[in-house]
């Protein structure tokens, strides 16, 4: 099975992340529509960065260039020390699968799975072995608080409970970059405060870290904030 080299190292002055003029257009019949225009963004390793923005603002779909779940149509996109905007869609996918966490905020978790095996997911697919595998994903488990529910499925688990395996698995590969789609959307309010501790702490941890949300008090607990107006980054400010 083939690997992607996740022993990336970086200096300070080196960003985790770059896009360069990056664009995204989609073509409807006879019409471009123009979604993504001219986005400059770098981010070091460590930072904690939050993206809004209104309905129709590009947020999903600079979302999708950020967790190479597709290619922009112009410009240029750094993950590290190579630039995925040039690769093709298997390459991609290796990419994603080996440097990118995601948290969404529909949890994704296979309903026939246990928490253990959940978190397993990933590392099925970068060529872990069978007792790595389980290793990790009980250590994950753990540090996630849910080290007593390891033999529960998903409809046996709280919302909050949910949230937490797909941290947990949205580590399992030791990403570069951890990408949280409104974490905390389908959650009650302490599930939610629960959640963002975890995120907070992973940053605190030197965890490289991306939510996209519609939350003000969310996009609080990151370090900065870029706003998207029309595709573009209309504003960017320091929270802390």
């Amino acid at each position: 099975m083939q690997k992607v080299d996740r022993t990336v190292k970086f200096d300070d002055d080196t960003p985790i992340l770059k896009m360069d003029q990056l664009c995204k257009n989609y073509q409807l019949g006879t019409v471009e529509l123009r979604v993504l225009r001219e986005i400059n963004l770098t981010i070091k390793k460590g930072e904690y960065l939050a993206i809004m923005g209104p309905s129709g603002s590009g947020k999903s779909t600079l979302l999708n260039m950020i967790g190479c779940l597709d290619r922009p149509s112009s410009g240029d996109y750094f993950l590290g020390d190579q630039n995925v905007s040039e690769l093709e869609d298997d390459e991609l996918s290796l990419i994603r699968g080996a440097r990118i966490g995601f948290v969404f905020q529909s949890f994704n978790l296979i309903s026939q799975l246990n928490v253990i095996e959940n978190i397993e997911v990933p590392m099925y697919y970068q060529g872990f072995t069978e007792d790595e595998s389980a290793e990790r994903a009980k250590e994950l488990a753990t540090m996630v608080g849910l080290g007593d529910r390891i033999n529960h499925r998903p409809s046996e688990l709280s919302g909050g409970q949910q949230q937490r395996v797909a941290i947990a698995r949205a580590l399992a590969n030791d990403p570069l970059i951890i990408l949280a789609d409104e974490p905390t959307g389908n959650l009650d309010s302490q599930s939610g405060r629960d959640i963002l501790d975890i995120i907070d702490r992973l940053h605190e941890e030197g965890k490289t870290l991306i939510a996209v949300t519609h939350d003000e008090g969310i996009a609080e607990h990151a370090e900065r904030t870029i706003i998207l107006f029309d595709g573009r980054i209309d504003k960017e400010r320091i929270n802390r």
